[in-house]
């Protein structure tokens, strides 16, 4: 078997992977990449970029039937489900291209084929034209994660749809039952609700979007409720019964037990690393609940194996991914300076309508944390930019420490929000106060004049509320 030499090798090609890869190189490293089937990994190919494609196509659509509100006449609106796919598809291959051709002018070496673990700073990848062996004295594991089969809702291809179904139906459902209401199930549900589905969404915990702050939670099922989504939460489903064209699943509330009758079920019910299959056994890498355990550094137990991304948990965002690659790989590399991450500073973006996004503490977990907090709110209605383009439903809430004047987090839900999010999320890597967004002077008119009212709000400083 042939052996090549790199200083580092990544296992996956994903945002996490291709990006530390990447970085590695740039920094003098002879680096390598093994992929075992599409560069971009899940989220530039069946993930975050495909999905807001559809959702783009949903979002001007909604925009037709709307058209009156802004003096246009829009007759015989339609859409070809087959053309919204397909663009979504090309989106994706455009992108997984852009990723080779990256790799490749940074003097990357990609295996196509699938590594595991065979030693002390070794690898063996299996390929179509056979196995070879990487020697590597740091190899970093950036395998991602799968959508979690949970019974009785495993998803089977034609009935009840996983994501990859869901993003390439080959007509459209007359109803749609979502299981799961963290972003990816919210953002199927608006997908077809704004293409006229008939959509429930079941949530086992008492709030959709529970990752969210309990206010913005509520403002979004209400929103969603009078876009006709049906939204039924502290319920699990306790069967499911197929038949020729239809699923009956039977759900369960409080000891009592209703049936609800859908076309198709997507099951949007979380996660699992992919650890399998990777060589781990025998060696100090740890697993826990499928995913793989490191330290700030992204360090496992095993000298000289790193695991970054969706494999070694949560918060499973891509930009985390990326960001975790690049840490890692610097700190191989002895980069001066580093600061491990620090996950309160992780943004997060639901691009449903109307879309949500939060980086930092809730309000309900800052003053668990013992924090006394002085909390602002900004409505949409306020603004003027949100009312000219007809988007006046929403609200930006920040949360300070009311001693320190610390930003402890930023929630927000509305037009363009997962735009808006990254302005606090600059803050918090600033380590900044109320004092130094007072002080900015924000571009007038546009939405992002709400980072600063709402800042105002919090110290009953507010001008246009």
């Amino acid at each position: 078997m042939n052996q090549e030499k790199f200083d580092v090798t990544v296992v996956g090609g994903g945002p996490g992977g291709y990006v530390a890869a990447i970085r590695a190189a740039q920094l003098g490293l002879r680096t390598a990449l093994v992929e075992r089937e599409h560069l971009g990994g899940i989220c530039l190919n069946w993930g975050c970029i495909p999905t807001k494609a559809l959702l783009r196509s949903a979002e001007i659509f909604d925009h037709f039937k709307h058209a009156a509100e802004f003096g246009l006449s829009v007759e015989g609106a339609a859409f070809d489900l087959k053309k919204i796919v397909d663009r979504s598809r090309r989106v994706a291959s455009q992108l997984n291209g852009g990723v080779r051709h990256l790799l490749k002018k940074n003097k990357v070496q990609v295996f196509d084929g699938h590594a595991r673990l065979a030693g002390p700073g070794r690898l063996r990848v299996d390929r179509q034209d056979g196995a070879v062996e990487i020697a590597s004295a740091h190899i970093v594991l950036a395998t991602g994660a799968r959508a979690r089969a949970m019974a009785p809702v495993e998803p089977d291809g034609r009935l009840v749809w996983s994501y990859k179904e869901a993003m390439t139906p080959a007509a459209m459902p007359k109803s749609l039952l979502v299981v799961g209401s963290g972003a990816i199930g919210i953002e199927f549900a608006s997908f077809y609700r704004s293409l006229g589905a008939e959509v429930t969404v079941v949530e086992l915990r008492e709030r959709i979007l529970p990752a969210e702050d309990a206010e913005i939670s509520d403002l979004a099922r209400k929103a969603y409720e009078r876009q006709g989504i049906k939204v039924l939460t502290s319920v699990s489903v306790a069967a499911l019964e197929k038949k020729a064209d239809s699923v009956v699943a039977t759900l369960q509330a409080d000891g009592r037990q209703t049936v609800v009758e859908a076309e198709r079920v997507i099951a949007a019910v979380g996660i699992v690393g992919n650890v399998e299959n990777l060589g781990l056994e025998g060696t100090g890498v740890r697993v826990e609940g499928t995913h793989i355990v490191t330290d700030e550094w992204c360090r496992t137990g095993e000298p000289g194996v790193y695991a970054i991304g969706d494999v070694a948990g949560a918060p499973w965002l891509a930009h985390t991914a990326s960001h975790e690659g690049i840490l890692c790989v610097e700190r191989i590399a002895g980069v001066d300076g580093l600061h491990p991450l620090d996950r309160t500073a992780i943004p997060g973006c639901t691009y449903s309508r109307p879309q949500i996004a939060s980086v930092g503490l809730t309000e309900a977990k800052a003053i668990e944390l013992g924090h006394r907090v002085k909390v602002g709110r900004f409505p949409f209605a306020g603004n003027g930019k949100a009312i000219a383009l007809g988007e006046a439903e929403g609200l930006i809430k920040t949360i300070f420490d009311g001693q320190t004047g610390e930003l402890l987090g930023a929630h927000m839900i509305g037009a363009e929000v997962t735009e808006l999010i990254q302005g606090f999320a600059i803050g918090k890597t600033l380590e900044t106060t109320e004092a130094e967004l007072m002080h900015t002077i924000f571009p007038h008119p546009t939405l992002s004049e709400m980072l600063h009212e709402s800042t105002l709000a919090a110290y009953q400083r507010a001008i246009h509320i």
